[in-house]
């Protein structure tokens, strides 16, 4: 390495003082960089202890002690003296949960962060593009219609996921009409919004009283029905994709200042768009296949997170993803425990959460500065 160069800077060679000092800039530069880094491991202690917390809460009184001994003997068995029940809700019921919240929170909220940054549209997100529209009419016409593509009990799962990508895919076709640029890539999903809303009503008119009443429940988004399984393909699925998209955040840093700058610094803006919206559709539709439509969490996440630490994607998509993650942690404990034996979907409390937050971007009209 050359005398004179720092590593990891944005320049790549960010030159020293005469007297062989570092500048001013370079220490704000790193001073900054060092903010970010806290805030993102401040976010993962939190995610921990909340964890930690809120798998202790239920109608089984538990305690931290009882969670960690379970959990130790499911490693080491024998190592501790627990009850089957114990083990069951613990390891079956409860765990699911915690890592289901964590990791579909975490997808949603890095999937919003990068459609609003290859769309450069603070309103883009997987609820209002229309794909989580597109997963529940796949649900609708399996309830319904008995129109499914999988067996046994994953059969709504599995139209949910072909529908969501059908959904993505016709938005993409759509914008490849007139190029792919986020005007037209928006406003295809709205249209395609408006058809599956239409279509989803259409059934809900002539279903049955039960059938409707899978078609609501679904619509609301819950974690209840997680279990291991699912948590595996859901675990997959995101060890997949959010490794594509982050490693196009620098890519993504660029496409913030204009496709055409974008295009001088050797960045297809076209190619970049689609490449991110279809590996993030690819993610979602897995997401809304196993837990409902849940919105607000692709679409405020990013904005918290941009809020905090700005536009570098480099930190901004871990840390949209790890707001993501709480945000949808803590409405499914709340969802679980308001109303004793009554569980709430947890669709229904991210919307009570998100609303407001979102309400108050709105008045404080302050959204372009997000993208400077």
């Amino acid at each position: 390495m050359k005398r004179g160069t720092v590593p990891g800077s944005l320049a790549g060679t960010v030159k020293r003082t005469r007297t062989g000092k570092i500048s001013k800039a370079e220490q704000e530069h790193a001073r900054a960089v060092w903010k970010k880094a806290l805030f993102l491991i401040a976010l993962t202690v939190f995610l921990i202890l909340a964890s930690a917390v809120i798998i202790t809460l239920g109608q089984v009184p538990i305690t931290v002690t009882d969670v960690y001994c379970t959990l130790a003997d499911k490693l080491v068995p024998g190592i501790f003296s627990v009850s089957e029940e114990m083990t069951h809700v613990i390891w079956q019921i409860r765990m699911p949960l915690i890592l289901g919240a964590i990791i579909a929170g975490f997808g949603l909220g890095v999937c919003g962060c990068v459609m609003q940054a290859v769309l450069k549209n603070p309103l883009a997100s997987p609820f209002t593009l229309g794909i989580s529209a597109g997963a529940q009419f796949g649900v609708s016409i399996g309830a319904v219609l008995g129109i499914t593509i999988l067996g046994g009990p994953y059969f709504l799962v599995g139209n949910a996921f072909l529908c969501a990508l059908l959904c993505s895919g016709a938005i993409l076709a759509l914008s490849s009409l007139r190029g792919a640029s986020s005007e037209t890539l928006i406003l295809a999903g709205v249209a395609i919004t408006y058809l599956f809303s239409a279509a989803n009503s259409l059934l809900s008119y002539i279903a049955t009283d039960e059938q409707r009443d899978v078609m609501t429940m679904w619509g609301m988004g819950s974690l209840a029905d997680l279990n291991w399984l699912s948590i595996s393909f859901l675990l997959i699925m995101a060890a997949i994709c959010i490794p594509l998209l982050y490693s196009r955040a620098w890519d993504l840093n660029l496409m913030t200042v204009g496709d055409d700058s974008a295009k001088s610094m050797g960045v297809d803006a076209n190619t970049l768009r689609i490449f991110v919206m279809v590996v993030s559709s690819l993610l979602i539709a897995a997401i809304v296949a196993f837990i409902g439509v849940i919105g607000f969490i692709g679409l405020v996440a990013p904005h918290i997170g941009r809020m905090i630490l700005g536009s570098d994607h480099r930190y901004l998509i871990l840390a949209s993803g790890g707001i993501g993650a709480a945000l949808l942690l803590v409405a499914n404990a709340i969802s679980m425990n308001m109303f004793g034996s009554i569980v709430i979907p947890t669709g229904i409390i991210m919307s009570i959460i998100g609303v407001p937050f979102f309400m108050y971007l709105i008045l404080r009209g302050r959204r372009k500065e997000y993208w400077s």
